[in-house]
């Protein structure tokens, strides 16, 4: 028979010490109490729900949508490996990490291990080859990534991985910012979901997942416009700065700030901000100062862009005409044939849109535009427009906004816009990309 313990009484429990009120302390193998010690993770664990916490559900559609267009271009990449080995009798197709390490690649890699003047000899001076043309931003961060990832081609790799979640982030919270009121009026879904599905399926959209500047220069362009929009001008010029360190196209984001700044409401209240727009000029007069201390030539950029790529300057109907013939002329081969008439095409589009954005008076975005199709539009021919739309992002808001009062306008994108995709992905990394 047991015997339930007498309930403790006030006066029994002020008569006990407070020892005996507390649990017993948990005793280890060796009988000693064990101490209470918080875990080792619990501030990392902290700072990754607070992380999580941070993205909506929108954003984690964007991203997801990210990843599974990353996966699908892997596939083209893996499928073109073994269908387009250059060698009919191939019993094996190429490692795959080779199926990104075409073009532009090599001009990253050589900067990143040897600098814009040494050579794989360790000599001072390697023999002129035009990596000049290319701004120091991303190799620097190439070199800084291969520390600790061995591998060049998959340093590149992760750096374009991260960069692009972080541009269609951003990109998604533009499209947001400026369809809000479009979207409450006709409930179409998320604006910065249809602006992120536009770009992602975009058909050189196979530049934002290979080692080149494009989603850099995204991640660092998007956020400074972002900023920009909601008066962090302090913000917006530091990430512009970094951003011309990638492409000149920085200097044309300058120059959309600088308008954005002076046509926004509230110009004296934000004039204290002011000195903050010279910033992003910095990296290119430094770049330039650097190649003439190196070489005693101020144009060292434009004239390696020139012997590489003929850059030289022409009117506007000089290279019209020049890339035409050389699209319908069959004085080229199929390969470059097929990607002038593709620059045509980019051409227009870059032209349809720079009017409509004048005619919504958008001044910061058409002077963006207009700077950018005014340098690519005077070269002998034209080169590297279909690229250049990847870094248009009032395209991308634009189309967003037309699917919101239009839905099959998705439908319709995606049934034109997804073999183009796919065929100009199997161009790059078959190695058979011309423009």
């Amino acid at each position: 028979m047991s015997v339930v313990p007498a309930p403790r009484t006030r006066e029994a429990e002020a008569e006990a010490g407070p020892h005996q009120l507390l649990p017993s302390p948990r005793r280890g193998q060796s009988g000693r109490p064990r101490e209470h010690r918080p875990p080792a993770l619990a501030p990392a664990r902290s700072a990754v729900h607070r992380l999580l916490a941070s993205v909506s559900a929108n954003d984690r559609k964007v991203l997801a949508l990210y990843l599974l267009t990353r996966a699908g271009i892997w596939i083209t990449a893996y499928c073109t490996g073994w269908l387009f080995t250059g060698d009919g009798r191939a019993k094996d197709a190429p490692p795959l990490l080779s199926r990104w390490e075409q073009w532009d690649w090599s001009y990253f890699v050589r900067i990143a291990q040897y600098g814009y003047f040494g050579s794989p000899d360790g000599s001072a001076s390697a023999p002129p080859d035009n990596r000049e043309a290319f701004f120091p931003g991303l190799p620097l961060l190439l070199r800084a990534v291969h520390t600790v990832v061995p591998s060049w081609t998959v340093a590149g790799l992760l750096i374009s991985l991260v960069a692009g979640a972080v541009a269609v982030l951003a990109l998604a919270r533009i499209a947001r910012l400026h369809l809000a009121a479009k979207n409450t009026e006709t409930g179409e879904g998320d604006p910065g979901e249809h602006a992120v599905f536009f770009l992602l399926l975009s058909p050189c959209a196979v530049f934002l997942a290979v080692g080149y500047t494009e989603a850099l220069f995204l991640a660092l362009a998007l956020p400074a416009w972002l900023a920009a929009k909601k008066g962090r001008w302090p913000l917006a010029a530091v990430l512009a700065c970094c951003a011309t360190t990638v492409r000149i196209s920085g200097l044309f984001l300058a120059a959309a700030l600088a308008v954005e700044f002076l046509t926004a409401t509230g110009l004296r209240d934000r004039l204290r901000a002011l000195p903050w727009l010279a910033l992003p000029a910095l990296p290119a007069f430094a770049y330039t100062w650097y190649l003439h201390a190196r070489t005693g030539d101020w144009m060292a950029w434009k004239h390696a862009q020139e012997r590489g790529w003929f850059r030289q300057f022409h009117t506007p109907r000089e290279a019209w005409q020049n890339t035409w013939d050389s699209a319908f002329s069959h004085a080229q081969t199929t390969g470059y044939a097929f990607m002038f008439r593709a620059e045509l095409v980019a051409m227009v589009v870059g032209l349809l849109l720079l009017a409509r954005l004048l005619q919504r008076r958008r001044w910061p975005e058409a002077a963006y535009i207009a700077l950018t199709l005014w340098a690519l539009g005077t070269s002998y021919w034209y080169m590297s427009i279909p690229r250049a739309t990847l870094l248009w992002w009032p395209l991308w808001t634009g189309l967003a906004r037309w699917a919101l009062h239009h839905p099959w306008i998705r439908t319709a994108y995606v049934c034109l816009s997804a073999p183009l995709m796919t065929v100009l992905a199997v161009a790059f990394t078959s190695g058979r990309w011309a423009g």
